[in-house]
Formats: C-alpha cells, structure tokens, sequence
C-alpha cells in the first residue's frame, strides 16, 4: 500500500482571516506538514497554472502545527502538495500515467437507518474502468484506508447512454429514474408568468465561484446601495432556494454548496482570542476578488466566511449546522444521488456538528441551551435558553444524521448518542411544550415550590405568568408548542417556524401536529392575515418591548422579528400541510401571497399588526421569498415530492429511554406516565 492511499490529516492555523481560493474547487485537500516548524504561504506553493484552473489553496500565512483543526486529504508522499476529494464519490477523478482512465470510490457501508436500502448509487460505477473499495477504519484520528480495486468484468456493462446520463448529472451516484422524473415534472408543468419572472430573478441572484454556482446571495436589491451582508450566502437563507432548485431538476449548485461549506467547517474561528467548537458551521460566505500575489494584473476568487464574528451581537450561528445536515439529507432523497452522504469528508463533517451538539454540559434538559439572536431571530428577543425554533432544527438534524451516518466501530456510540437524544428531546417537548386550552387551565391550578421527584409542576412555574391575551385568544380546538421553556419561566409566544418543524419532523405528536394547523386555521386572521406568515405572535409591546429587546428600533412592535410577517415561512408551511392532508390550507396561503408579492417586489419581510405594509427596513428582492413562494407552488403541484422531506412518527422512539440503562431503581422514568398518552396522540 502506497502514501497515496492515506488519508492524511492537516493541522494549520492562520495568522488572520482564511481565504479560500479558488485555483480548485474541491474539498480538503490539505498535507500534513513534514515538520513542525513548516511554515508557508500555501498561495506560493501551487504551480501557478492558467488563470481560469482551479485548485484547492489557502490564501494567507500559515504557522505551526495545531492539532485542534483536523482536515482530510488524500496524501502521496512524493508530492508537494496533497490530492483534494473531487466530485466522484470520495472524489478520486484523475488519469493514470498511460492515458485518461477515471477511478471512482465506492465506501463500503452501513447505514444507521435502513432507509436508503433501496439506493442505485452504486450501480453508476460499473461502466468505470475499474473502482475501488474503501474500508474505514477509524473516526476523527483516522487510520489509512485499506483499499481493495475490483476490476469489472464482462458483465459489467451499462448502455451508453446511461452512463452519458449519469456524467451530465455531474455527479457519479445518481439515481437516473428519480432525475428523469424531476425532467419530466419541470418540462410537463405549464409555469405561469409569474412564475416566469420568480425564475428569473432566482436565477440572478445566484452566485459563483470559479465558473460553478455555489449558493445565492440573501438580497438582490438594485436599489439597495448599502447591502451590508445581504450580498453574502447565508446557509439557512439558502435552503428555500436549494430546494425550489432540486425540485426543478437543478442539483449541481446544491452540491457545490453543500461541499464549499464544508469546507469552511475546518477553518479556525477566533473572536477576542476564543475559539468556538470546530464543528460550527459559517452564518455565511462571500465570494471576492483579490490580487494574485506577486501580480498588479490578474486576480483570483477567495471565500471569506463568516462564523459570527463579524455579525450584530457576535453571536454564532447555532441553525447554520443543523440547516446543513437537513438540506444533505433532502439532496439525497430528491435526487438519488447518496453518494454525496457517503464521502469520508461529509461524514467527518456529520460527526464534528453532531460532536458538537451532543457534548456533555451543565444542562439538566435534552434540549440545546443557546444565546438570544442565534438562529432565524438573530438579534436580541428574548428567546435565549431553549427555544423551540433550535430544538426542532436539532430533533431534524437528529433524524437526518441517523438516517445517513455509516456505522462502523467508530460511529456506533454516536449512533446511540443520536437515539438517546432523540427519544428524551421527543418526550421533552412533547410533555413540556405542548399547550391547549385543557393544559392552560392545569398550569392556572399549579401548585408551587413543590420539593420532590414526583412534583406536578416540574419547572415552578408561576400561574400569573399566563398572559392576559392568551386567555381571551386561545381556540376552543387545537394548541401549539411554546416558545420557551425554562425554570419558573414559560414564554408563551406562538412562534410558527418552530411549529412548522415539530410538524414536519415529527416532533409533536400526530394529534399535537393536526392541533398546530387547527389552531393556525382558527386564528388565520392574526397568524397570515394580509401576507403569510408571523414569525411570532403576538408582538412585545410598550415597556415589554423596551425590556426585552433593549428598544431595538428595527424590532418595534409588528415589525421584522416581532411579529412581522415573513412570506419566506411559506414552504415550509406548504410541506406542514401537505404532510398533515392539509393542502387547501397552503394553498390559501400561497394565494394570499401571490396577489402581492410581484407588484411589491418580493420584500424580505411586511409590517403591521395584519401584514399590510412593507416593512421598513425590507430589502426587496428577496431571495428566499422568491424561493419560498416558488418551491410551496412545486410541492402543492407535486405532493409526492413533500413526502421525501417529511419524517414520520417513529414508534421504536416512544419505547426508547435512556433510563432503563440505569440498574439502581432510584429515580422513577416519568416518560411510562406519558407514554401511553403519546402514542395515542
């Protein structure tokens, strides 16, 4: 076995910001230094090729060895530099000495979920050369691949044609009946014009890198002349329109995302000397042009990301992972091609997020403990702690990750991890975050100060903390998941994108889910009104506001995060409804939008109490309006698309409990008083 079969892990630390350049568009492709004392301006030690090449550089100054980034590479001890993961499978396309013969890499795998057990990725490669079969054997400190070539044989043959079919998908594992399906649906559906002119400005709001698309920019205001960072990829920004782009047959700018933010993963984020979890994940990245070193007349693209550093608050972007993990899954179900799921990069990408997550804390609950102003409601509102919006993002990435983690020795105790999670977190929210009107009374009644393993009232809560509006407000039928929830604190605010999730994940029960939507029909007045949907409701109000949020003039009552109404919240209330047999109701809503959206310019966002105004500070143009708006009409046209980004209810979950792991019989597993209520629900 030869150097070139390791893989290799990187250790290197910048002096300042890390650029990515773009002389290749690859991931990881990082040597281990051969001493520590390399240091080296990486921009210096590529051969300088054509302007329009590509390949894989760090532009900055590069100290020491630091063992606390980790990068893989393919590593060959008789190069400079180290072969990069490129787009067949583990990314190995290159010719051999005696002319133009492709290798692809086939991991050997097994799946934590079986849900995949019907995936044609494999079937690709047979018309190769030859490939090869990787075996993995270890996690984050990784062993050298033992690497076995299998020759076809004359039985392996595939018409021409499909293998042109699977090249032009630029992708090695492709599931060609799932693509040819998104052809058929794209070219059969007659598009309206204005739907015409959504494409159109989708479509120009997408960014490049090296001649590849790779995301869309936040906003594409022409009017704007102080975009501040809406000219930038944001990941939870970009998930509307990678979806309305799956959904239309148009992977590759998915992918590229999806493989450009991995590999900003690695980099090392620094705010006043403080490095965060190498897991996280950037807000966003921006694409610029910089002098080629050493040249006053040519110059190259580099990616600046941006883990927080640089955003209102300094607040890391706890969504940007979870939206990540989530938008991988949905590009495997959509377009078949899972081979992007079983690269060694991405999976070590799943583990560093999943590591990250799951780390052991302080924390008493299964749900992530956060910041105010660190997911969609970036700025200060009041919903540090446990907010649902975060904690139905991470039961999703949860599910995701199981369903496409291989298990090996080195993943099964995460594996377990991930189940133990899943099922104290579903039980959480669903005991503790669930309010209808039968549960208001019950908290009206509580008891407090109750001392004991069995108390009623578990969080002390107070009964004076129920609001006045939500007596008055609250709909015979149906409730919601609350906003927050921590000791003698309840906040009762509805907030509909954290609803939306429980519903499409699965995290509330059926009965829970169907109680979501009622209630959302019920008070449709105040939840869509002019223009769907409120990010919460109601608004803060008075001193309320100004304690809350410390007078933010942006967040004034009814506006942007309080209780503005943000129309980008329209798919995924389309896939809620469409999961639930509820498609009229999204169908309403996508016409309440579609009579405003083209003449006021696609706003990011509407003020006022009924959504009737633009909002203020709105930028237009919007991209994930224009891509909310775009994806909900495709999956109201094709429900059975929605039906691969849903989850169902997962029984073996609800028989699943962390406590039965314990031998003492001290403590009491309050879940077996629940259970039977959660599974009826």
């Amino acid at each position: 076995m030869t150097a070139s079969s390791c893989i290799g892990i990187s250790s290197m630390k910048p002096y300042s910001r890390i650029l990515v350049s773009c002389k290749s568009c690859s991931v990881y492709g990082f040597s281990q230094p051969k001493s520590s004392d390399f240091v080296e301006n990486l921009s210096k030690s590529q051969s300088r090729g054509r302007l329009g090449s590509c390949d894989s550089r760090i532009v900055g100054c590069i100290r020491v060895n630091d063992q606390n980034r980790r990068g893989f590479g393919v590593s060959d001890s008789n190069w400079g530099q180290s072969r990069v993961f490129s787009r067949s499978c583990l990314g190995v396309r290159r010719s051999s000495s005696g002319g133009s013969g492709k290798r692809g890499a086939w991991v050997v795998r097994n799946v934590a979920s079986d849900f995949r057990n019907h995936s044609t990725s494999v079937d690709a490669h047979v018309n190769e050369k030859g490939f090869e079969r990787i075996y993995i054997q270890g996690a984050l400190n990784v062993k050298p691949l033992v690497i076995g070539r299998i020759e076809p044989g004359p039985s392996d043959v595939v018409k021409e044609e499909e293998s042109s079919r699977v090249e032009d998908s630029n992708s090695s594992n492709v599931n060609i009946e799932t693509l040819e399906g998104l052809n058929e649906t794209k070219v059969e559906r007659e598009v309206s014009e204005f739907e015409k002119e959504a494409w159109k400005l989708l479509h120009s709001a997408v960014v490049t890198y090296c001649s590849n698309p790779v995301g869309t920019v936040a906003a594409n205001d022409p009017a704007d002349k102080q975009p501040l960072n809406y000219d930038q990829v944001f990941i939870r920004d970009f998930v509307p329109s990678a979806l309305a782009f799956l959904l239309n047959g148009e992977a590759e700018i998915v992918k590229n995302f999806l493989l450009h933010t991995l590999q900003l993963q690695s980099w090392e984020k620094t705010v006043d000397c403080h490095s965060p979890g190498q897991g996280l994940m950037p807000a966003s990245f921006k694409v610029r042009t910089v002098p080629l070193e050493g040249s006053d007349v040519a110059f190259e693209e580099v990616l600046d990301p941006d883990f927080g550093e640089s955003a209102i608050g300094r607040v890391a972007p706890v969504d940007s992972g979870l939206w990540w993990i989530i938008l991988l899954r949905a590009y495997g179900k959509i377009t078949g091609d899972y081979s992007l799921q079983e690269r060694v990069d991405v999976q070590t990408g799943i583990r560093l997020i999943l590591n990250l997550c799951l780390s052991d804390g302080f924390d008493m609950f299964p749900t992530l403990l956060v910041t105010d102003g660190s997911c969609m409601i970036d700025r200060r509102m009041g919903i540090h702690g446990h907010p649902l919006e975060i904690q139905a993002l991470f039961y999703s990435a949860l599910r995701s990750s199981r369903e496409m983690l291989i298990v090996n020795d080195s993943t099964k105790n995460l594996v377990a991890a991930i189940n133990n999670r899943l099922s104290a977190l579903s039980f959480h929210i669903r005991e503790y975050y669930w309010v209808d009107m039968k549960k208001i009374n019950e908290i009206y009644r509580y008891k407090t100060e109750e001392y004991s393993t069995n108390a009623i009232n578990k969080f002390n809560i107070y009964p004076d903390q129920i609001p006045s509006w939500l007596v008055d407000w609250f709909p015979e039928e149906g409730g919601y998941l609350i906003g927050n929830l921590q000791p003698a604190h309840m906040d009762f605010r509805f907030f509909t994108l954290g609803n939306l999730w429980s519903i499409v994940s699965s995290l509330g029960t059926p009965k829970q889910n169907e109680g979501i939507l009622n209630l959302i029909d019920a008070k449709w007045d105040d939840l869509v009104g002019q223009m769907p949907l409120k990010i919460c409701y109601p608004a803060l109000e008075h001193e309320e506001w100004r304690i809350i949020t410390g007078g933010d003039p942006k967040n004034t009552p009814w506006s942007y995060h309080n209780g503005g109404s943000w129309p980008t919240l329209l798919w995924q209330f389309t896939l809620a409804c469409i999961k639930m047999g509820k498609p009229e109701l999204a169908e309403k809503a996508v016409a309440v939008a579609e009579k405003r959206l083209a003449a006021d310019q696609w706003p990011e966002y509407y003020d006022t109490r009924s959504g009737r105004f633009i909002g203020k500070q709105s930028r237009l143009n919007q991209t994930w309006t224009i891509a909310g708006f775009l994806a909900s009409k495709t999956l109201l046209e094709n429900p059975q698309k929605a039906s691969l980004l849903f989850w169902d209810e997962d029984y073996e979950l609800l028989e699943t409990c962390v406590c039965a792991l314990n031998k003492t019989g001290r403590k009491k597993c309050s879940r077996y008083s629940a259970r039977s209520q959660n599974v009826v629900q």
